[in-house]
């Protein structure tokens, strides 16, 4: 069986968000199929979700990692399960907002308990799978411009391999790359204008979700969706959680 290049543990939307944020997106993470614009978004406005696109659809709980010596997808999948195992469904509020020159998906300001919730499992899954991962070659770090963050920020990247956890955790669904002037206000008023089935809707979380990367540069793609009732199941990239076959 393959060895994916890089796992990650993601929130993988749900219901009628998951359907409106692939298609927004322009691709199923858990088939890997490309999907049509949504009705209104010209065709050049499509760079405007290059960078999430490649991603997929997803809020990031443990940060896309490579394994370290030893370590092996079963036990990626063993510590997904971990991590679900005893957390009970919730749901939240969701509000379209900017993020550091971004646009997504992010927890309304006035649901307090499911910022509390997301944030104990965000800290849950980075301690849980942490023992996994191989640490940032210098390459990586230089990416995530260290000189440009804050010194607490800094401190999680050395110590985490990524400057957003725990303290500096904030949860959002990515729906835009970095935008600027006019095409980040065009952007807000055709999310908005196509996602407006969607207001006043909250997201059920009843599962947490692995996903990887098959090779460098190749887009993410879904491989196990962990409900918190201990069930499972799988998409397009089970296969990397079965690991290589034994010499």
């Amino acid at each position: 069986m393959p060895l994916a290049y890089r796992y990650a543990l993601y929130l993988a939307p749900t219901g009628p968000w998951r359907d409106y944020g692939s298609r927004w997106l322009g691709r199923c993470a858990d088939t890997g199929v490309a999907l049509p614009p949504p009705p209104g978004m010209p065709e050049p406005c499509r760079a405007w979700t290059d960078a999430p696109r490649h991603y997929g659809l997803h809020a990031t709980l443990k940060p896309p990692f490579r394994l370290r010596a030893g370590a092996t997808p079963q036990a990626v999948d063993a510590a997904a399960q971990a991590v679900a195992r005893g957390i009970f469904p919730f749901e939240m509020e969701l509000e379209c907002e900017m993020l550091r020159g971004f646009l997504a998906w992010r927890i309304a300001e006035s649901d307090t308990q499911g910022r509390a919730r997301i944030q104990a499992l965000a800290n849950a899954a980075v301690r849980g799978l942490d023992d996994l991962r191989a640490p940032p070659t210098p390459e990586e770090i230089a990416r995530r411009q260290p000189q440009s963050l804050s010194p607490e920020q800094q401190a999680m990247l050395a110590h985490w391999g990524y400057p957003y956890v725990f303290d500096t955790y904030t949860f959002h669904i990515t729906l835009t790359g970095k935008l600027m002037g006019d095409a980040l206000e065009q952007a807000q008023r055709s999310i908005a204008a196509f996602a407006d089935p969607l207001r006043g809707q909250t997201m059920a979380v009843p599962a947490i979700s692995i996903f990887v990367q098959p090779q460098p540069g190749a887009d993410f793609i879904a491989a196990r969706h962990y409900g918190f009732d201990g069930t499972h199941t799988d998409a397009i990239g089970a296969d990397y959680l079965q690991g290589p076959p034994a010499p």
